[in-house]
């Protein structure tokens, strides 16, 4: 089927997408097909062509509210897309084989073969860890902040040493509790908050690559916070409402 119009069936058939997905994203501003005489909807090739990068962003993981600013954003370069989404397939692929192997080894040993090192174990658990991040955040986070950053965040978890990888996941717990409190005290200039800014700053240190930090790349990440949901349900479920709100505010005060 190659021709200038489709109609939403001929679309679906042909893309493997529902009718009822290809409403939503007419919905939400994410395609705009036109209209015959008759008032049905037809689909030219530039629509396909934009059809083709959603289906890939969602396949990556990303958010549809975040692939509409992506690719409506002014200067959206189709190759350059591309080019994301090639690398952060080829990244979700090497952590894959990282990661299966492991299991493989944890099989092995479970069914009698080789015992498997306190090292291999903690290896495992980091490539796992960083497996599930790109998959959920990858496409996203490397759209946003580029492959070169996300890449040097990746390679800075995996070379991490266990008790840092434990003091780092112990100060995420620490900073839950240090929201509480400086919550609590609804004062986002008090002691507690400075304390507070001061442990999220550390952990976003050991989290980023090495030279990445900087006072004004945690505040863009922090007001990034306040514009999504899912870092909202993250801070406010587990400190209180208005917990992000708070966070930032201290952030903005001390670091």
């Amino acid at each position: 089927m190659d021709k200038a119009h489709y109609s939403i069936g001929e679309v679906s058939q042909l893309t493997g997408t529902s009718v009822r997905a290809l409403r939503h994203y007419e919905d939400l501003g994410l395609l705009h097909p036109a209209r015959n005489d008759n008032g049905y909807r037809f689909y030219r090739t530039e629509d396909l062509e934009r059809l083709q990068h959603i289906l890939l962003y969602r396949s990556c993981g990303v958010e549809l509210a975040d692939i509409a600013r992506i690719l409506d954003a002014p200067g959206f370069d189709a190759r350059e897309a591309l080019n994301h989404h090639l690398q952060t397939l080829h990244e979700r692929r090497k952590n894959l084989d990282s990661l299966i192997a492991t299991v493989e080894k944890t099989l092995q040993s479970l069914e009698g073969g080789k015992p498997m090192t306190d090292k291999e174990r903690f290896e495992g658990m980091k490539q796992a860890a960083v497996a599930a991040n790109e998959a959920k955040h990858g496409a996203e986070a490397r759209a946003k902040w580029g492959d070169a950053a996300i890449d040097a965040a990746n390679e800075k978890l995996l070379a991490m040493d266990e008790a840092t990888w434990n003091d780092m996941r112990a100060l995420e717990d620490a900073i839950i509790d240090a929201l509480k409190a400086a919550l609590a005290s609804g004062d986002a200039r008090s002691a507690e908050a400075e304390r507070l800014a001061r442990m999220h700053a550390r952990w976003i240190q050991l989290h980023w690559g090495d030279g990445a930090y900087s006072r004004e790349a945690h505040l863009g990440l922090a007001q990034g916070y306040l514009a999504d949901a899912r870092f909202r349900a993250y801070y406010d479920e587990r400190a209180g409402e208005g917990a992000t709100e708070f966070l930032v505010a201290a952030l903005n005060e001390w670091i």
